[in-house]
């Protein structure tokens, strides 16, 4: 049975959702997303975020409050007179009021088995924390932050070297079919719902500029988990000498190697770089401003020497 939905969402990742809800042939009232951003070289352009840019694609009502604590809002989210909210990484609190203002109440779309990685960042933490597996998971919305009781789950393994894009990549597609079968199985009242584990919670804190810089003194499967982790954004990175200054070089992909030596020395001419113990290869970098290359490419431009100290 269609339901009448409101969708509430940001980047990319929230996109293939809100398309497959459309597609079901679901009524989506009004399409919540965060008020456009400064872009631009110097920041002066207000670009709408992929959400409001896919909504007004479909035709569909788009807001974009600055916030939702407001009574005015809350009474203008309340007269929609939806079935349900949709929440996929839309980036704002939603009060008690908004929480109880549709029929069948909130469902969101969550990138971690809860309840490990709670909070903002679950792709980049997963794999930053060595995980071997992670999933989507449609849950009910509470006040506290994503504790609400969990209706289905789809698991999905993390390859050795995937990096947090391409796993951010699989799992909006599993989340946009994963809610609408939550959207199917809640229009028949047959979507039921199971209390979180409250044993093996952990907390996703957002990513901070101050934790992305590569620590070569860690062991290298850290090393490696945190590359992978923070790529393709906002992407670890460290700094290297090249013609004779310091540049920053951000590090897009690598994988474990054999090698041993000081740590942040380069080993070879493949870029395999010492770390506390073991070694990591580096398989694609970017130089400040320029392109993302392969480690070939660009150690053909840049002429860095083996015994070369990354800091």
């Amino acid at each position: 049975m269609p339901l009448r939905v409101i969708f509430m969402g940001t980047p990319d990742f929230s996109v293939p959702t809100l398309r497959a809800i459309a597609e079901a042939g679901h009524d989506i009232a009004a399409v919540y997303t965060q008020p456009p951003r400064a872009a631009g070289r110097r920041g002066l352009e207000l670009t709408p975020s992929p959400v409001q840019r896919e909504a007004e694609r479909l035709g569909l009502e788009v807001r974009t409050p600055t916030s939702l604590k407001g009574e005015a809002e809350q009474q203008a989210f309340a007269a929609l007179r939806a079935d349900v909210a949709v929440v996929v990484a839309y980036g704002l609190l939603l009060p008690k009021p908004v929480l109880g203002a549709t029929r069948l109440g909130c469902l969101n779309g969550h990138a971690s088995l809860l309840p490990r990685w709670r909070g903002a960042a679950p792709i980049q933490r997963a794999i930053m924390a060595g995980d071997a597996e992670t999933g989507m998971m449609v849950m009910r919305m509470e006040e506290g932050l994503d504790t609400g009781p969990v209706a289905l789950v789809e698991k999905s393994s993390i390859g050795p070297d995937m990096t947090a894009g391409e796993l951010h990549d699989r799992l909006m597609d599993i989340g946009a079919s994963l809610m609408v079968e939550a959207l199917t199985q809640l229009g028949i009242n047959c979507l039921t719902f199971t209390r979180q584990a409250t044993e093996g919670v952990t907390y996703a804190r957002k990513i901070d500029k101050s934790e992305t810089r590569v620590d070569w003194t860690r062991p290298a499967g850290e090393v490696h988990n945190h590359i992978r982790g923070l790529s393709p954004v906002p992407g670890a990175w460290c700094e290297v000498e090249i013609g004779g200054r310091m540049e920053r070089l951000k590090l897009l992909r690598s994988t474990l190697s054999d090698g041993v030596g000081e740590s942040g020395g380069i080993l070879d001419d493949r870029l395999t770089v010492a770390c506390g113990s073991g070694a990591v290869r580096l398989v694609e970098v970017q130089r400040a401003g320029g392109r993302p290359a392969a480690a070939q490419e660009f150690l053909r431009g840049a002429k860095i020497e083996k015994g070369t100290k990354l800091t």
